[in-house]
């Protein structure tokens, strides 16, 4: 004859196995009840947990109506909330014998008594941290309560769904720390990956969307990785709020990728960015620190824009890239003459680094002269390169690479001390040398060291700062989320340095900027001096600006003069200085050299001389 011992030895041996197994937590709870009750016939056996906001939710109950349980689902926990209910709120076993005459029933009894439930016997059930996450209960049909062997079951049935969910819980974690970003709870890369996958598996129609957070490093350096860190999470939440057709991930950093589920076309695909761009948009404030939240994004369409994971994630990218270099805060979706710029920009960025290696990159010098004399007043420092067959190549050929922020900052590193000795060189033989701009890009002051540099770089040849001018056109002032660029303009301003806004007029600014940004010169965009006398709009716009410079106290260049009726008007119009073919070509220092000593404006009092009679 087989003990009772036996029997409950067997009940454990079976459910520790089937937890071993890797058996899902709802099949180890429905075979624990159902053993449970063919060792306590009598009984109708119930598990329920316990969720995070303290409701009851239906583990297992194999013998009740899915009625039954499904009435019981997201109930709160409380002093008078039936047997389970009351038991988990005391966190000690609530034994009701009666279920018609206790009062813990009063709001429950209706559910119980149509299916002949008379008793219920309901146990807490603890993890590992001692916290009730769950219990075990016994109904009866008559008004009874457990015998000495019901006890002894109960007792190893507990002690066993313990275990079972303990169990759970450290495979849920060790789930969620593979496959979810601990920052913002979403699907991480390896996730993703999986997801993509499987939708190609299926070849049902979706779309792939990747995200880059704007500035995401501008405001880790300049309000802190605190803040940058409520950005991410932020923008993750509202990413994964914004429809339920949606499925975000983070990939890393500032990055994201969205799945969008049945899309079947381009409109689709655009109409889905658009709502997650409108989505991310709303102040974030942490503190006396507020940012309003940017997104850029690029798309891809699973077969006409490639139906592989590999083919469809990298024409998403390109697609992304090229939206950040054209389109930041916007969407723009893959074509094929993305990948074919993107080889050619690489190759290009192979091609200068090459050159900056073998100190191929150099610089010329294009004139800035007055109108009305022809004096040169300035010049403005344009990199060059020369190639292996000795060519020079204009930056218009390798102007792709300088899109690359280390490509960038390291041109910009070899010029200003190719700048600084040839400024040097025109001090020290007296030519009356006034100035040169400098252009900057985005790259530049992404590492926050451009004032170092500069100062470093002049220093080091004794070069006052008050010879140079530092030209930002209007896309890179405007790229810095109008914190980073004009803070660190203004910091060289500080120390002398002159700023000019380059192509006014192509780019984000408008006129009110003037009123804010740190700015002493502005450069007149080539694209309006090409229309002069042809285009009455040209001539208007041209007018404006000039009278809104000469009342802001700002000087004014005219860039790109090639016709001599071109300057004829733009002095009419009140313009004094400009530059372009029809007074010189960019060229070498030593054609600079020879350019300054004949047409150099003669200065009754050279700068050098100023400073000493200002001292005395």
């Amino acid at each position: 004859m087989v003990t009772d011992s036996a029997l409950l030895l067997r009940l454990q041996t079976e459910v520790l196995e089937a937890v071993a197994r890797g058996e899902p937590l709802v099949s180890v709870a429905d075979l624990l009840c159902r053993r449970a009750q063919e060792l306590a016939p009598e009984a109708i056996c119930s598990i329920l947990v316990v969720d995070d906001d303290c409701k009851l939710r239906p583990l297992a109950a194999p013998s009740l109506p899915l009625a039954f349980s499904s009435a019981i689902d997201g109930l709160a926990i409380g002093p008078k909330v039936g047997s389970c209910g009351t038991a988990v709120f005391r966190n000690e076993p609530v034994m009701v014998t009666d279920i018609a005459t206790d009062p813990l029933w009063d709001d429950f009894r209706a559910l119980a008594e149509p299916l002949g439930l008379r008793a219920c016997w309901s146990s807490p059930i603890r993890n590992s941290e001692n916290r009730v996450v769950a219990t075990f209960a016994f109904y009866y049909r008559s008004t009874r309560g457990p015998d000495e062997l019901e006890r002894s079951i109960v007792q190893t049935c507990v002690h066993l769904c313990s275990i079972a969910i303990d169990h759970e819980m450290v495979r849920e974690r060790n789930h969620r720390l593979a496959y979810y970003d601990a920052l913002t709870g979403l699907p991480n890369r390896g996730r993703f990956n999986e997801l993509l996958g499987r939708s190609i598996r299926l070849q049902e129609p979706f779309g792939l969307l990747l995200v880059d957070i704007d500035h995401l490093k501008m405001i880790n350096d300049t309000v802190g990785h605190v803040f940058g860190d409520l950005l991410i999470r932020t923008v993750a939440e509202r990413l994964a709020d914004c429809h339920p057709a949606l499925t975000a991930c983070r990939l890393g950093g500032d990055e994201f990728a969205v799945l969008v589920a049945d899309c079947h076309s381009e409109h689709a695909l655009r109409d889905a960015a658009t709502r997650m761009l409108n989505a991310v948009h709303g102040l974030i404030q942490m503190g006396d620190q507020t940012v309003d939240p940017h997104i850029t994004v690029g798309g891809a369409l699973y077969g006409p824009d490639g139906d592989t994971e590999a083919s469809l994630s990298q024409n998403a990218d390109f697609a992304l890239y090229h939206a950040k270099e054209t389109r930041r805060g916007g969407y723009i979706r893959f074509t094929p003459g993305m990948r074919t710029s993107m080889m050619e920009r690489a190759t290009m960025v192979r091609n200068v680094d090459q050159a900056l290696a073998e100190n191929r990159i150099l610089v010329h010098y294009q004139p800035i002269v007055k109108l009305d004399t022809a004096e040169i007043v300035g010049l403005e420092a344009l990199a060059r390169m020369r190639m292996p067959d000795g060519r020079i190549a204009s930056a218009g050929e390798f102007h792709a690479a300088l899109a690359d922020p280390r490509i960038a900052w390291q041109v910009t590193g070899q010029m200003l001390t190719q700048i600084a000795a040839d400024i040097r060189y025109w001090l020290d033989i007296g030519i009356p040398f006034q100035h040169v701009g400098i252009n900057v890009t985005s790259g530049d002051f992404q590492r926050g060291d451009l004032e170092q540099r500069i100062v470093e770089a002049f220093e080091k040849y004794d070069v006052p700062l008050r010879h140079i001018v530092l030209e930002v056109n209007e896309s890179v002032y405007m790229g810095g989320g109008d914190i980073m660029v004009p803070k660190a303009v203004s910091a060289l301003r500080q120390r002398g340095l002159l700023v000019a806004l380059d192509d006014f007029g192509t780019g984000f600014a408008s006129l009110t900027h003037l009123l804010s940004f740190p700015v002493d010169v502005i450069k007149i965009d080539k694209s309006f001096i090409d229309k002069l006398g042809t285009d009455r709009a040209s001539d208007v716009v041209v007018g404006s600006i000039i009278d809104i410079a000469r009342r802001l106290n700002m000087t004014l260049v005219a860039e790109g003069i090639e016709t001599a009726s071109q300057a004829i008007m733009l002095s009419e119009l009140g313009c004094t200085m400009g530059q372009g073919y029809l007074f010189a070509r960019p060229g070498s220092v030593a054609d600079t050299s020879h350019l300054l000593s004949m047409f150099a404006q003669r200065l009754d009092v050279m700068p050098e001389e100023d400073d000493e009679r200002r001292s005395a």
